[in-house]
C-alpha cells in the first residue's frame, strides 16, 4: 500500500502586542459604596503595615497612595499606585499581602469592612474588586520581564494619564524612585529613559512631576 505524506504549512504565529498595565474597569454594578470617616496622611506616612489585619477598606478623597512589599534583599517591590476615587484595602483573606503608604499629603475614606461585608450585594462587589486587582498585578508581572524598559515607561505614563483623566498632561504624585520601584527598574535607568523620551519629542517635561505627552500614539506603537 502507497503511503503519501503531505507537505505540512509552516505555523503562522500571531504576536500579541503590549498593552498598558490597564485593569478591565467595573461597570455601575461593581462601584463599592463605602460609608466611614475621612482620615487624612502626610507624606511617606504608613496607613498599614504587611501582616496587619485587614479590618478597614479605603477610598481614596485626595492625593495618592503606594502598596508595597520589602523584599529578602531589602529592596522594595511597590505593586500599585491608587489615585482618587480608587478603593484599597480589599484582601483575599484576612492578613495584609503588602504595607501601605501615602505617597503625598492624602485624605482616604476608612470604613470597616466587616460593615461593608453586611450588605450581600456589597460583599460581592468586594471580592469582584479584590479578584481584579489579583488581575492586574499578575498581568503586570508577567507583562514586565518582556518588555524593555522605554515599553515600560511608556505604558506607565499612558495607564497613569488614563486613570488620571487628565489627557495628554499629568502631574506625578509619584517620585522616579517610586516609579522604579514599580516598574523593576533602577532610578537611573528611570531617568535616561525618561531623558531618551523628551529627546525623541514623544514627551515634554515641565519641572520634575509634570509631564505632557506630546505624541500619545508614538507611546501606544512603543509599547505593542
Amino acid at each position: 500500500m502507497e503511503v503519501r505524506v503531505m507537505p505540512t504549512q509552516p505555523l503562522a504565529i500571531a504576536r500579541t502586542p503590549f498593552a498598558p498595565f490597564r485593569s478591565p474597569e467595573p461597570s455601575a454594578s461593581d462601584e463599592i459604596r463605602l460609608v466611614g470617616v475621612a482620615k487624612s496622611f502626610g507624606r511617606d506616612q504608613a496607613i498599614y503595615a504587611e501582616g496587619d489585619a485587614a479590618d478597614f477598606v479605603y477610598k481614596v478623597i485626595s492625593g495618592a497612595v503606594r502598596t508595597f512589599r520589602v523584599l529578602a534583599d531589602g529592596r522594595r517591590q511597590i505593586s500599585d499606585f491608587y489615585l482618587p476615587g480608587d478603593v484599597f484595602g480589599v484582601e483575599l483573606d484576612g492578613e495584609r499581602r503588602s504595607g501601605a503608604e501615602a505617597i503625598c499629603e492624602t485624605v482616604l475614606l476608612v470604613a470597616r469592612r466587616s460593615a461593608v461585608a453586611e450588605d450581600p450585594a456589597q460583599g460581592q462587589r468586594l471580592w469582584r474588586h479584590a479578584l481584579r486587582q489579583l488581575r492586574r498585578s499578575q498581568d503586570q508581572a508577567l507583562t514586565l520581564g518582556r518588555r524593555s524598559a522605554s515599553e515600560r515607561v511608556a505604558s506607565f505614563l499612558l495607564d497613569l494619564a488614563q486613570r488620571l483623566g487628565s489627557g495628554d498632561e499629568l502631574e506625578l504624585p509619584m517620585s522616579r524612585q517610586d516609579m522604579a520601584d514599580y516598574l523593576g527598574l533602577t532610578i537611573e535607568t528611570v531617568s535616561r529613559t525618561v531623558t531618551q523620551m523628551q529627546g525623541g519629542g514623544l514627551i515634554r517635561l515641565a519641572g520634575c512631576r509634570r509631564v505632557q505627552l506630546t505624541r500619545p500614539a508614538a507611546l501606544t506603537e512603543l509599547c505593542e
